[in-house]
């Protein structure tokens, strides 16, 4: 079986290893191959790790998480976390699979 890898990209520690731990509570076999703080090294760890997953945070310094999903478009699947809804239509249009709103729960 294939392992399926993921980044999760998000500008606040705390949130980066909430999200961690609640994947890892719901999807034991997903491995989280590195952290990002910044779209910057959203990017970087993208191509270093060729995840199949990108979960990004829509507002992070320097590059958001729609201008990191537009720029890796058919290279992984992205999931949008951020506390923000207005950008749910955009993240679709920019193939989102998913617009997961803060605080995260265990159910989504």
């Amino acid at each position: 079986m294939q392992e399926i890898k993921a980044i999760i990209a998000d500008d606040e520690d705390q949130l980066r290893s909430y999200l961690k731990s609640r994947l890892s509570d719901v999807w034991a076999d997903l491995v989280i191959c590195g952290e990002a703080k910044n779209g910057q090294e959203a990017l970087e760890l993208i191509d270093e790790y060729h995840p199949h997953i990108a979960f990004l945070d829509i507002r992070m310094p320097g590059l958001s998480g729609i201008e990191v999903a537009k720029r890796i478009a058919d290279s992984c699947r992205v999931v949008f976390i951020t506390a923000y809804d207005q950008y749910a239509v955009e993240a679709f249009e920019n193939e989102a699979i998913d617009y997961i709103l803060k605080p995260v729960t265990r159910e989504r």
